[in-house]
């Protein structure tokens, strides 16, 4: 039985082929244009194979609420032309099959959670550093969605003593995400953060704003594992840089469940994590067989 999954991300779409078990079979990868233009491509790579549903992990904001009258819609997206667009009602419109339908982050953490880091237990949060900040968890084997999907790279935290930066986020400036994603760290220190690897200062400050974040997810949620992805966890000094900051501010409070090395690790399916949720999250689709 073939499952698709589409990875609509704000750069580019991976849409792929997989079975029940969300192993991938056949991918392809095209660069996000206008919608009409990519949308247009996402379903001439499915016209060439008998799928039973799709799952769409998309770039958000996204209305997940299915009493929502913009149900599918990706929404608020400062990429305008994407804004009020009903990407999951075209695609099956298109292709005559059901389709999943949550954020990108939300399908990297159901895939990890399945295949990934995080197998074989029922919760985790997937965290994806880079151009912006986004989280996606997975509570008692069910993906976190409410009335909207979570928004933890909005999260408000205390400055560090020696960040004078504004913050870049156009909506909240000094959020998480605009104090921490790449285009922050690149206004901040004016290069950019792979040019910045022998700056001790700079993932200092980095892995102070990203551990307070986790240990605001962690006192929260109580995931069983932390991924972390993205282009900035790149840089791998962050990861113990981030241990031992957390470490300092949990200060005792809380026991977790293993070593912050095996607790907060990278993606176990590495680039992979998004688009073999988006399979997993198609195979759902199926099995609920709502269009």
């Amino acid at each position: 039985m073939l499952f698709g999954g589409v990875e609509a991300g704000g750069t580019k779409f991976v849409c792929a082929t997989g079975d029940e078990t969300g192993k991938i079979q056949e991918r392809v990868e095209f660069p996000t244009r206008d919608p009409e233009e990519t949308v247009k491509d996402v379903i001439a790579f499915f016209s060439q194979f008998e799928t039973k549903a799709i799952g769409i992990a998309s770039f958000g904001p996204i209305d997940v609420n299915p009493e929502s009258d913009t149900y599918g819609y990706i929404t608020t997206t400062p990429k305008t032309a994407w804004q009020n667009y009903p990407i999951k009602q075209t695609i099956e419109k298109a292709l005559g099959v059901p389709a999943g339908f949550t954020t990108d982050v939300n399908g990297a953490a159901l895939g990890e959670s399945v295949l990934g880091a995080a197998k074989g237990l029922d919760s985790c949060l997937y965290i994806t550093v880079g151009t912006g900040i986004g989280a996606g968890a997975v509570v008692k084997g069910n993906l976190l969605e409410g009335w909207s999907h979570p928004e933890m790279g909005h999260i408000l935290l205390r400055r560090h003593p020696d960040d004078h930066f504004e913050g870049a986020c156009p909506f909240h400036h000094d959020c998480l995400e605009g104090l921490a994603a790449g285009p922050a760290i690149e206004a901040r220190w004016g290069q950019k953060g792979k040019e910045l690897s022998d700056r001790p200062e700079v993932w200092e400050m980095e892995a102070d704003y990203l551990a307070q974040a986790l240990m605001q997810y962690i006192l929260i949620v109580s995931p069983k594992k932390i991924i972390m992805g993205g282009g900035v966890m790149h840089q791998q000094q962050l990861f113990p840089l981030i241990h031992k900051k957390l470490t300092e501010l949990i200060n005792g409070y809380i026991k977790l469940p293993e070593p912050l090395s095996e607790y907060i690790t990278s993606p176990g399916l590495g680039n992979d994590a998004g688009i073999t949720g988006a399979i997993l999250l198609g195979k759902q689709a199926y099995e609920t067989g709502k269009l």
